[in-house]
């Protein structure tokens, strides 16, 4: 047998133990919030039936997911004109039929649709698990990455949006993030500004623009409209929308004015307005949170199936994109056959809430926590004697370990160090006749002899 040289499938990544206490740190915290809105766990198959995936995330989301082979010969089904013309693309129905998921919003729909009569409406869900994209791996960009996803089904009510504002901002603050924004925009603010113009077609293009005037200024966003397809007089009409500024009120009393004649553009503004005042009843109550929310009509993303509301969180302690993000759908069951369920998510940007995290060294001491105490093996007496104690620490509910072998005192002393245990117990022949045991503080060197009772209430 030759030797393999050990190597990870490009795009993905190993979590080492220190890693994983600081991914389910950030996990649980989000979790817990999420659980005290209401919102339920559930979780769904790493592979669909390719079936379910195909045609869901446009031409090229498709080439992205990552189809398995089916098992056995999975050549055999393929009519034989299809082999000779070598078209891999051609046969994929027949090669494969099931694909590992690439993300957890179609997954969920089909959840929804599957089971619609045992799950009561709304129906609220939060899923933390991994997809897969067959991207090209970068800085940042993985083939394999956990989506954290919060959504609830089947309520049309704006109180849902205004909850999520409160959710971003209660989990990003018990991570100890300080200073992050949470913007807002409404698709239908967007639809009813590309209406006034009279270029309903040209709304993607429009927000691209826009969203480039603090790099390019007003000129150059003039200039790419231009460009783009807009006139001179779209532009004069455009540019209170450009350089809207003020207060959220403001922006939306300026909104008023240049979408007067769009009854979809005022009813976004309507939308956005509710949100807000919902907002401020919850905070009325004295709730401690108090979410820095903008008005941003930049934002754009998902506008080929958001229909309301729309979200994204930045945070300004770090230089890094968006670390959530999320709107409103009106037919995410559409696709399955099951009209008219309106929904509304976001979505935690896990890995990068990590990075900024580890910037900004927030990972609390406990995220760390593995053994508090290892005992020491000096040898077959001293084994036998710890024995009780350590089911003792155990049952105390403190993590504890006896140093399986009687190896030499260094050797142990560097296990507890790597490992960063803070306490060893020392158990030789002085400790078993009195009773009173040594125990070492790891980070001060400090020694002190204590009866096992006395041991486990100090580490409790």
């Amino acid at each position: 047998m030759s030797n393999i040289k050990p190597s990870l499938a490009k795009g993905t990544r190993d979590f080492s133990p220190l890693e994983m206490v600081k991914r389910n740190y950030i996990f649980d915290t989000i979790k817990t919030v999420f659980k005290k809105y209401g919102y339920a766990e559930i979780q769904t198959p790493s592979m669909e039936n390719l079936s379910t995936l195909t045609g869901k995330y446009g031409d090229e989301g498709d080439k992205l997911i990552f189809k398995i082979l089916n098992s056995g010969d999975y050549l055999v089904k393929v009519k034989p004109e299809l082999l000779a013309q070598a078209q891999s693309n051609a046969m994929i129905s027949s090669i494969s039929e099931k694909a590992l998921r690439y993300d957890l919003t179609v997954p969920f729909a089909r959840y929804v649709v599957m089971h619609q009569n045992e799950i009561s409406l709304p129906f609220k869900r939060f899923q933390v698990q991994p997809v897969w994209r067959a991207d090209r791996p970068q800085k940042g960009r993985y083939r394999e990455f956990y989506q954290c996803d919060v959504d609830v089904v089947g309520s049309d009510s704006l109180l849902n949006e205004a909850e999520f504002i409160l959710i971003y901002q209660e989990a990003l603050s018990n991570l100890g993030l300080k200073d992050f924004t949470i913007k807002i925009n409404n698709r239908k603010i967007l639809s009813g500004i590309a209406e006034v113009i009279g270029k309903p077609e040209l709304i993607i293009d429009m927000t691209v623009a826009i969203d480039k005037l603090d790099k390019i200024g007003l000129d150059g966003v003039t200039k790419e409209l231009i460009e783009r397809g807009f006139t001179a007089q779209d532009i004069e009409k455009l540019k209170p929308v450009i350089l809207l500024e003020g207060n959220n009120e403001q922006k939306l009393d300026s909104l008023k004015s240049v979408l007067g004649s769009s009854a979809t553009g005022l009813a976004g503004i309507q939308e956005i307005e509710t949100v807000f005042d919902y907002v401020k009843a919850m905070l009325g109550s004295g709730s401690g949170l108090n979410p820095d929310v903008e008005l941003d009509i930049t934002l754009a993303r998902g506008l080929n199936y958001y229909t309301g509301c729309i979200f994204e969180v930045k945070t300004n302690e770090v230089a890094m994109g968006s670390i959530g993000g999320g709107g409103r759908y009106d037919d995410l069951t559409g696709m399955f056959g099951l009209k008219g369920l309106t929904g509304v998510g976001v979505s935690f940007g896990a890995d990068r809430i990590y990075d900024v995290l580890y910037e900004l060294n927030l990972f609390p001491e406990s995220a760390a926590a593995g053994t508090k105490v290892l005992i020491s093996n000096f040898d077959k007496e001293a084994e036998k004697y710890a024995l009780p104690i350590l089911q003792q620490l155990r049952a105390a509910g403190i993590a504890a370990e006896l140093y399986p072998s009687s190896a030499k005192l260094k050797k142990q002393m560097s296990y507890a160090d790597d490992k960063h245990i803070p306490y060893v117990m020392l158990i030789g022949s002085d400790e078993m006749q009195s009773g009173q045991l040594t125990l070492k503080d790891m980070q001060s060197g400090q020694q002190q002899k204590l009866s096992a009772e006395a041991i486990v209430g100090l580490l409790k």
